[in-house]
């Protein structure tokens, strides 16, 4: 720390004790007088927080890079952890089977593990909102589990986020939306500064309407943390039903997901409700080719999604413009 009369800068450095490589680095300033050195002191802690402990923060980083043989039990449930962040990254059908499988069996030797309970929870989530079955009774049961293991979580350990952001998103589909809106604030309050946590409930909120509110704490928190892509793309669906759709089109081109499907269903209503004739063109192929149960269950997957009956009809016809046949 470096001292003058009324100011002072503390440099701050975080190194990886195994070969002493700095992760991480940054510098703050404040000045001397108490309300200053109060202010300054929560900016730091919480600047420190988002860039370090986040997912897919400096540690998360850090972790995922390991390589460790024969790891112990508790490596190996903790790893589970790790793969999860990674599945998370692309959305993929095949990551999330085995991360399904693994994190199953992480909390089948370590049933008190309330994240890996969160976490599983929200791979079961993502089983419901991305695999297209058609049938009701298998997405049901899979939304039932997926609020099953939130609750796990959360009765063993009630203010674990993920198990809480599992808990919102299992309520949000289950329809119980006030519910999931109030775990969310409540969740924002325990902790402020989970950006994995303020994105997601930011999504909640806008997908529920609350478009203005939502879509703040959705850029607020890629700005505190923009290393998961699946911000840019929340943005995008901001930008999309705040009419800007050009914005749209750079957010969804920012960070593209391959092997999400949901995506490929943004950017098509992005791209038709945009005259993107050729790039509508290419979304539509894909899901036609790759998604045919999406395409063919198209107002249940969207209503799912969208709270509001004005969005939803909305969303569909931008999907008509881009060549998508949905049934009115």
């Amino acid at each position: 720390m470096n001292l003058s009369t009324d100011a002072f800068r503390l440099r701050v450095r975080l190194l990886n004790r195994a070969d002493n490589s700095v992760l991480w680095a940054e510098s703050y300033d404040g000045g001397l007088k108490v309300a200053e050195l109060v202010e300054v002191q929560t900016d730091i802690a919480r600047n420190v927080s988002s860039s370090l402990a986040q997912a897919y923060g400096v540690i998360f980083q850090a972790d995922a890079n390991l390589d460790v043989v024969n790891p112990p039990d508790d490596w190996a449930a903790y790893s589970c952890t790790l793969s999860f962040y990674a599945y998370r990254v692309g959305v993929d059908a095949e990551s999330r089977s085995s991360v399904r499988a693994c994190l199953e069996k992480a909390v089948d030797r370590f049933p008190t593990y309330a994240t890996a309970w969160g976490l599983l929870s929200l791979i079961y989530i993502d089983d419901y909102r991305f695999e297209f079955s058609g049938d009701p009774a298998e997405s049901a049961a899979a939304l039932d589990r997926a609020l099953a293991a939130a609750r796990r979580s959360v009765g063993l350990d009630p203010v674990n986020i993920r198990g809480r952001q599992a808990e919102m998103v299992a309520l949000y589909f289950h329809k119980e939306i006030d519910a999931a809106l109030k775990v969310g604030k409540q969740t924002l309050t325990i902790n402020p500064n989970d950006t994995e946590f303020m994105g997601e409930y930011g999504e909640r909120l806008a997908v529920s309407g609350n478009w203005h509110d939502g879509c703040q704490l959705i850029a607020e928190a890629r700005q505190k943390n923009p290393g998961p892509g699946y911000y840019d793309v929340d943005l995008a669906l901001c930008s999309y039903f705040s009419g800007d759709y050009p914005q749209a089109a750079m957010w969804i081109n920012k960070s593209p997901f391959p092997s999400n499907p949901v995506y490929h269903l943004l950017a098509a209503a992005v791209f038709g409700e945009g005259g993107y004739k050729i790039a509508a063109d290419r979304e539509v192929a894909w899901l036609n080719q790759n998604q045919p149960d999406l395409v063919k269950n198209m107002r249940q997957v969207v209503s799912a999604r969208l709270a509001r009956s004005q969005d939803v009809e909305f969303f569909l016809g931008s999907l008509r413009k881009a060549g998508l046949g949905i049934a009115d």
